[in-house]
């Protein structure tokens, strides 16, 4: 055993070697050891008393990996007797060990394997650990007691259903250690593990109550542990700020005066600093009314990050850099930036805006640099957040700031064009609307600064935000004069490449062509010869790698061009330019995975696909390689736990989620744009080239359908779900039963990511693809499972809408609420009912597919679309609660009658609701109810009719707001009297209906009242007719509007029974005049239209 444990040794020592082919063999070697038997050898190795410290060390890492990572595999497999000594020798190593890391890694491992050892009804299966933790917190040795926190603090919830019981004593322990006055150690740690306690306790308000008093103690230790160099306890501060913000409300006040102390003391590094004001930040954030309630302190902390953003360096070589490296995310001025951006948005315009105009105007006056630059950057980065009040004095900003765009230091005038190109994003296009004239011209001038190139490009940067958001009309007068601009730059820049290799400036410029060509569209026509060569040129010759950005940007700038111009100016170049993105594509097995080039090519493909359409097929076989290789990307991810979090920094393309209980997610974020563009792309072929795509659907389908999970990018689920029905579009050719493969294929996995999904906008974009499979797929496609799953999901998404609404109910009886807090619970509230929309989606395209057979599958729902529609229910409820009985109405009658006792009632009393939405559910009800719904619906058609036309003569019936609820009355008279005359007096009512025509707003509604009104002519009605015919002008006044408003399609079948009545009053010469000549020249030149096509 000696000799093997030597061995084991060695192989420790290989896994910590530098030398990278060892380290891989070691850990393959390492690999193969039985769980059971590592154990045995790690155990030895930290209880060797000779062993290397190192070697110690390591052994004790992975002692604990091995409990974190496969605790169940190994564990219980172990002997009884095995089981005691590991925890025997654990807590004896703890008592013995000298040297102060391998025990505090051994605590690491005891509280990993306590963590494990808790059973589900929360017994801790290892008493002896709570006795030691007592006993060693009571000792007089200082190594136990740190030893005991250390254990506490990496497991709070070492106590199991035990922690009741046992409260007042871990309180007790807690500020006994707190106040160790001889030990500023035990002091720091006592302080992290309350912090740890109440972290793992934050929904538990008795408790947080109960330990508030302990939170003086804990801001005491922080401000301690800073000056020993120490930020541990800052960062428990912040994350408990992040999590368990209301523990901090008894103590509120000091702790952001401790916060400001800190942040404002330069003595401290920037990190502390940095770290005291996330505290204030993140509480904007996660409990903004509460801070809300202490302006003067947040007050003070403004001019605290704008004095970080004064911290800049000077630099001489900064306006000629060529190559922008990232910004440095640990520097004071990045970090005071991001700060009043994240507390504009978190606390509101109404409180920041005035805390810091005065500020902001000082900084923009002062002669030094670095203050009007400040001063620029957050005016910048304050308007998203302080967007409405900004809104209202936007004339004096942009004014101030346009005059920093001659400002005599590059890096001011570079701050000014920010600025502006951030107020262009933030505040479009009342921005454009604005102030067009004045920033263009401030624009191309900065642009001409020939000797700042870093000046030049940021100009041509905020030309793109300002072209991106800017309406066409507006942008078409400085056509001309943008376009000369950009082209004498283009041409200076091209020669600069080729005399010094600079490109800077020509990388932005060449995207600003393209943004000025992607708004202009046809209009970009005249200017298309000017830049097309020297693009085509760019892109054939800079194939150095230091111009993979530019040649990338070019490509995208072709493609868009090409978009904007059209088919017929491009296409003499099509093939040139299909050529050259080929010859890349071959050399694209070269490319390197983070090579810029790729995703610009993926999206120009795309773009060409739209511009070729069905001609693009041929290109199929070389562009979907690359595409499917890009969409396939895995990312690189890992489950650490604390320990192992503080060996990886965020800056190695790392992001971390934290799991909670000492856990954190971490994923290699390198490639996972390109992925959802290439996913994006995929499904843009999809929807252009439809059956032309066939041959790709399975290999397509097959990548997607998993990506339903790809919880690491929304973007990339988004793609997934919307790939789904246009995938069975392109592979319906292929016949009925490869289809219904396909189906099956994704219908699964479709219905549970409805159950899953976690984010409400790609959950709403997941639904309404279900929803347009079904509709496409039709009556069959699901099987019994399908639909007991599916409704059980769509029974929890009711329950849970009602529940969030007393949810938000209690938030509107906090002591914190206020006008915010109630905006952002109306935005909730928007998200909530965007769901339900998709519910009713969803059971719309399931009853026009299955009709009656599917109601007792139905019956599960109904009470909770019944208690949508009480009358007591917000608006938005009754609408669509009303709105899925019409569904049932209309593609489940006659047998939808047994449920009339649940909507009939509320649908009458609906018909004059104060909401227009209601109302239009209701009457949109009672038509189909006469077209679908059967005898038995004829008493309701009676009563119906007198409460609509009290709607349609209402003074103010057709105003904005009303006129699509009235519409659908007049459409829903229509109907009642075309299919149950007998509901109603045709003759009185009849008149009134043909003076309410023609409906302009819902274009479908206005389809039924045509085709009335073709069954009226065609059956010579002659209340319709009127006397001699003398209705006809009217008749034909009513057909030009719905022709000239395209409520009549050509498609439409009723097109041509309106041209047939047109051709019969032809024939006569005296009742033709008299019928056109009351009609001006958009409707004479309509119905003209309307014979030529029908």
């Amino acid at each position: 055993m000696a000799d093997q444990q030597q061995q084991f040794y060695l192989l420790l020592g290989n896994l910590m070697s530098p030398d990278n082919t060892v380290r891989k063999q070691s850990e393959e070697t390492y690999d193969t050891i039985l769980g059971q038997n590592k154990i045995t050898f790690l155990l030895q190795a930290i209880r060797d008393a000779s062993a290397a410290e190192e070697v110690k060390q390591m052994a004790a890492v992975l002692l604990r990996r091995l409990l974190s990572a496969s605790f169940e595999e190994v564990y219980p497999g172990l002997t009884l007797e095995m089981q005691t000594a590991i925890k025997t020798e654990l807590l004896t190593s703890i008592q013995q060990e000298t040297s102060p890391n391998i025990r505090k890694k051994v605590c690491d491992i005891a509280a990993e394997l306590t963590r494990n050892l808790i059973d589900d009804d929360g017994n801790n299966q290892w008493p002896e650990v709570l006795k030691f933790l007592f006993d060693s917190v009571n000792s007089d040795s200082v190594n136990l007691r740190e030893s005991a926190l250390h254990i506490f603090w990496n497991f709070p919830g070492i106590f199991g259903n035990q922690q009741q019981h046992y409260m007042e004593v871990i309180k007790r322990m807690l500020v006994q250690c707190m106040q160790d006055q001889a030990n500023p150690q035990i002091r720091t740690l006592a302080a992290r593990a309350a912090a740890s306690f109440v972290l793992s306790n934050e929904s538990n308000s008795a408790l947080l109550k109960h330990f508030a008093d302990l939170l003086p103690g804990l801001l005491q230790a922080v401000n301690d542990s800073c000056y020993q160099a120490d930020d541990s306890v800052l960062k428990s501060l912040v994350e408990i700020a992040d999590t368990a913000p209301k523990y901090l409300r008894p103590n509120l006040e000091p702790t952001l005066q401790l916060c400001l102390k800190l942040c404002a003391d330069t003595n401290l590094t920037n990190m502390q600093r940095q770290l005291a004001l996330e505290v204030i930040v993140t509480l904007s954030e996660t409990a903004a009314a509460m801070l809300r309630k202490h302006t003067a302190i947040v007050a003070q902390s403004v001019p605290q990050m704008l004095a970080m953003m004064v911290d800049l360096e000077d630099d001489d070589e900064w306006a000629m850099a060529d190559e922008l490296e990232d910004d440095d995310f640990d520097s004071n001025a990045v970090a005071g930036e991001s700060a009043l951006d994240r507390i504009a948005c978190g606390l509101g315009g109404k409180i920041i805006l005035p805390m810091i105009k005065q500020h902001i105007m000082q900084m923009l006056q002062n002669p030094d640099w670095k203050y009007r630059h400040a001063g620029l950057m957050a005016l910048s980065a304050i308007g998203e957040g302080c967007h409405q009040q900004m809104e209202a004095i936007l004339q004096e900003i942009v004014s101030f700031v346009l005059i920093f765009c001659s400002d005599p230091h590059p890096r001011v005038r570079y701050a000014a064009c920010n600025a502006i190109g951030q107020m262009a994003t933030d505040f479009a296009p009342t921005f454009q609307k604005k102030f067009h004239d004045k920033v263009i011209s401030a624009l191309l001038q900065t642009m001409e600064d020939q000797s700042n190139p870093r000046v030049q490009a940021h100009a041509a940067a905020a030309l793109i935000n300002f072209t991106e958001d800017c309406p066409k009309s507006l942008l078409i007068p400085y056509l001309d004069s943008l376009v000369q601009h950009l082209h004498v730059i283009m041409v200076a820049k091209l020669q600069e490449l080729i005399q010094k290799g600079t490109k800077l400036v020509l990388e932005q410029v060449v995207t600003s062509i393209a943004s000025v060509a992607d708004t202009a569209e046809e209009k970009f026509v005249p200017y298309y010869d000017l830049f097309m060569p020297s693009l085509k040129h760019i892109v054939e010759n800079a194939v150095q790698k230091e111009l993979r950005l530019l040649r990338g940007k070019t490509i995208e700038c072709i493609s868009l061009i090409g978009l904007a111009v059209g088919k017929e100016k491009f296409m003499p170049d099509a093939s040139a330019v299909m050529q050259l993105l080929l010859k890349t594509q071959t050399d694209f097995n070269d490319l390197e995975d983070d090579d810029p080039q790729i995703s610009y090519m993926i999206s120009a493909w795309a773009r060409m696909c739209k511009i070729l359409g069905k001609e693009f097929q041929q290109y199929l076989p070389v562009v979907m390689g690359p595409l499917m290789k890009t969409a396939s990307i895995k990312p690189e991810v890992a489950l650490l736990d604390t320990q192992d979090m503080e060996n990886i920094s965020e800056d190695d393309g790392w992001e971390f989620v934290n799991l909670g209980d000492q856990q954190s997610f971490g994923i290699k974020t390198a490639g996972l744009e390109e992925k959802a563009t290439a996913c994006q792309m995929l499904v843009c072929y999809a929807k252009e080239l439809k059956e032309g795509f066939v041959e790709y659907t399975e290999q397509v389908v097959k990548l997607m359908v998993p990506l339903l999970k790809f919880y690491f990018h929304d973007g990339v689920r988004v793609a997934a779900a919307e790939s789904m029905p246009l995938l069975l579009e392109c592979a319906r050719v292929r016949g009925p039963e490869y289809l219904t493969q396909m189906w099956h294929f994704m219908c699964d996995a479709l219905i549970k990511s409805i159950g899953t999904e976690p984010d409400s906008d790609v959950l709403s974009e997941i639904m309404h693809s279900f929803a347009k499979c079904i509709e496409l797929m039709g009556d069959g496609c699901l099987h019994n499972e399908h639909f007991e799953e599916l409704g059980g999901i769509l029974k929890a998404k009711l329950e849970e809408h009602f529940k969030n609404q007393e949810l938000r109910q209690t938030k509107r009886q906090d002591e914190d609420y206020d006008e915010q807090v109630e905006e952002s619970l109306q935005d909730e509230d928007e998200n909530d009912v965007y769901i339900l929309t998709k519910v009713s989606d969803i059971l719309h395209s399931v009853f026009s597919s299955y009709k009656e057979k599917v109601l007792p599958w139905f019956e599960q729902l109904l009470q909770l679309i019944v208690q949508l529609i009480c009358p007591s229910r917000p608006w938005a409820d009754r609408q669509w609660g009303l709105c899925i009985f019409d569904d049932v109405v209309e593609h489940c009658s006659p047998a939808s009658f047994k449920y009339a006792e649940y909507f009939l009632p509320p649908m009458l009393q609906s018909l004059c609701d104060t909401s227009p939405e209601v109302r239009q559910a209701a009457a949109y009800g009672a038509g189909v109810m006469a077209q679908h719904g059967g005898e038995s619906y004829r008493p309701f058609c009676t009563e119906a009719i007198p409460l609509m036309v009290r709607v349609i003569q209402a003074a103010d019936s057709r105003a904005k707001e009303n006129v699509n609820a009235t519409e659908n009355c007049i459409s829903a008279v229509g109907k009642v009297m075309r299919f149950r005359p007998e509901c109603v007096n045709v003759n009185e009512i009849l008149p009134h209906w043909l003076s309410w025509l023609p409906l302009n707003e819902d274009k479908e509604e206005a389809v039924h009242t045509f085709d009335f009104l073709c069954d009226l002519i065609e059956s010579n009605n002659p209340i319709a007719l009127g006397p001699d015919n003398a209705n006809l002008p009217k008749i034909f006044l009513i057909i030009a509007d719905g022709v000239s408003n395209e409520s009549v399609k050509s498609e439409d079948a009723c097109s041509k029974r309106l041209a047939n009545v047109i051709r019969q009053v032809q024939v006569s010469a005296g009742l033709w005049t008299q019928c056109v000549s009351t009609l001006n020249e958009t409707q004479q030149k309509a119905i003209q239209d309307l014979l030529n096509t029908a």
